[in-house]
């Protein structure tokens, strides 16, 4: 039990400082998450259809070479997108 404590103490750490490690990164997560809050369903599906600009091309390319930042951004941001989606009929 004391194990499992210790652990969980020293995953909860790294966890918390992934996230100071980005601060610019917890702020566009902030926004992407307040994006898909506020968006309504059509919205979403015309911006999926727009080309990319160039701030989301080169945010995609930083996550794409930092597996940390990916991981600290995508753990923040998943569950308000995935369950949007949902919503929108974007997954199944």
């Amino acid at each position: 039990m004391k194990k499992q404590v210790v652990l969980l103490a020293f995953g909860v750490g790294l966890a918390g400082g992934a996230e100071a490690q980005y601060p610019i990164l917890d702020a566009v997560a902030n926004r992407v998450i307040q994006k898909y809050q506020t968006a309504s369903c059509e919205e979403l599906w015309q911006k999926k259809e727009m080309p990319q600009s160039l701030e989301e091309q080169r945010a995609l390319e930083f996550l794409r070479q930092d597996p940390q930042a990916r991981t600290v951004f995508i753990d923040k941001v998943a569950g308000t997108i995935v369950n949007k989606m949902f919503a929108c009929g974007m997954i199944p």
